[in-house]
């Protein structure tokens, strides 16, 4: 495929991107709970609730995923979103809560990774000796549209909050449910329309999936890799849930920038805050593909979530270094996804590509759920800032000693030159795998 040639099935991707943004409220929404008269500790529970149900769903809805055609299953998850986020709206009870919750979960899952397995086949069908650069660069540019519209929306949802608290959530059930209507229109994966001599009639059974993605995650280029990738993206989770408190401290401390921000309705301010982090987003997801020929897969890889988390270190030291971290902590994620997509993608095979990803975001979230509320336990006793700290510390002490003594990454499984061309090759740990 060329550089700049874009085809119907690839601007309908953009445009899901697009669709399949919560900016309207996502800088709102801790606050919109606590005015529907949650307490902390429901908030929480709901939280933990949420990540315990993705994990138990994330691989039965990528063997779905893989049987039911990868675009029905982005349908599904993206109706599910709709109907959650139109129910807050309505929602009076813990117990109501829970269930939209529960729904938004099912949709969590349908949709992880599943976009991914759906690009990677299309670009295959397409073009197999560009699958590789073409996947990282659209999935990065895909990732930029989706940053760009979050950026406008968080925005206007600050501003939508602060004349009716369930403004925001009625602009985001409209955004997703068009959605729906968009991914509908994308074209099936090959192996679903009959097109292909490998067809969903030749998808493994249950028991044969369990043991490939055994072997796959015991393989030398996943056992230690994605284990690696997984305590990252929860240190940047963990580390977003304490943005709200710590930049308040920080800006409380700066009297112009405050001055600046009391101009505006604090939700406003909010919304500019986080639609800077989505540009910033934007930007590096944009680039994905830039980096990667820059530097190389692996050392991108190795290299973007240790510099990260030695830089979480420095608010412990002078916390108006806190926004700019957190700044480039956004960044990183948005940089680093796309890679690590790359990576999954390159070695699974076409049948299970979606199972073998959700396989992957449920080792994600398994870390996730235990970490979350000792965060907040280490947060209590001590303070956001200093849990931060902790938290790049910990990462390092666990990543450094891996790249120096044994690479989560073989030397020899990132480069396309000792990697046999894209095929449904058997899973071997070598060219085999969703998020």
């Amino acid at each position: 495929m060329s550089r700049t040639e874009i085809s119907a099935p690839i601007a309908r991707y953009y445009l899901f991107q697009a669709t399949d943004s919560v900016g309207f409220i996502w800088p709102v929404f801790t606050l919109f709970l606590l005015w529907k008269d949650l307490t902390f500790a429901q908030i929480g529970t709901l939280g933990a609730v949420s990540a315990l149900l993705v994990v138990v769903l994330e691989v039965p809805t990528g063997y779905v995923a893989d049987r039911l055609g990868r675009r029905n299953a982005l349908a599904i998850g993206m109706a599910a979103m709709t109907l959650s986020i139109a129910g807050f709206v309505v929602a009076d009870s813990f117990l109501s809560f829970l269930v939209l919750y529960a729904v938004w979960s099912v949709s969590l899952a349908f949709q992880s990774g599943t976009a991914d397995a759906w690009l990677y086949e299309t670009l295959r069908a397409k073009d197999d000796e560009g699958t590789e650069a073409d996947f990282t660069r659209i999935r990065g540019r895909g990732g930029s549209v989706h940053q760009w519209v979050s950026a406008v929306t968080m925005i206007g949802g600050g501003f939508l909050y602060a004349i009716e608290p369930t403004y925001p959530f009625l602009a985001s059930a409209a955004l997703n449910g068009a959605g729906v209507a968009v991914v509908l229109t994308m074209p099936k994966n090959a192996q679903f329309d009959g097109t292909s001599e490998t067809n969903v009639a030749d998808s493994p059974g249950v028991l044969e999936t369990l043991s490939m993605l055994r072997r796959l995650f015991a393989g030398p280029s996943f056992r230690v890799f994605v284990p690696l990738v997984a305590l990252f993206f929860a240190l940047v989770n963990v580390a977003d849930t304490y943005i709200q408190p710590i930049t308040v401290d920080v800006l409380n401390d700066a009297s112009p920038v405050s001055t600046l921000a009391g101009s505006l309705p604090e939700e406003a301010a909010l919304g500019f805050l986080y639609a800077g982090f989505a540009v910033l987003a934007a930007i590096t997801s944009y680039h994905a593909e830039t980096v990667r020929s820059l530097v190389g897969l692996r050392t991108a890889l190795l290299t973007v979530p240790v510099v990260t988390a030695a830089t979480v270190l420095a608010p412990a030291v002078v916390p108006v270094l806190a926004i700019p971290v957190f700044f480039g902590m956004k960044g990183a994620r948005a940089l680093y996804e796309p890679l690590v997509n790359q990576y999954l993608n390159d070695r699974s095979a076409s049948v299970g590509r979606a199972t073998v990803l959700s396989a992957a975001s449920m080792g994600y979230a398994l870390v996730r759920v235990p970490l979350k509320p000792l965060a907040g336990f280490v947060a209590d006793l001590t303070s956001p800032i200093t849990l931060l700290a902790l938290l790049g510390g910990g990462f390092l002490a666990f990543a450094l000693p891996l790249v120096a003594l044994r690479s989560p990454i073989p030397e020899t499984a990132c480069s396309s030159e000792e990697r046999p061309p894209l095929q449904d090759a058997p899973v071997d740990g070598q060219q085999s795998g969703r998020d």
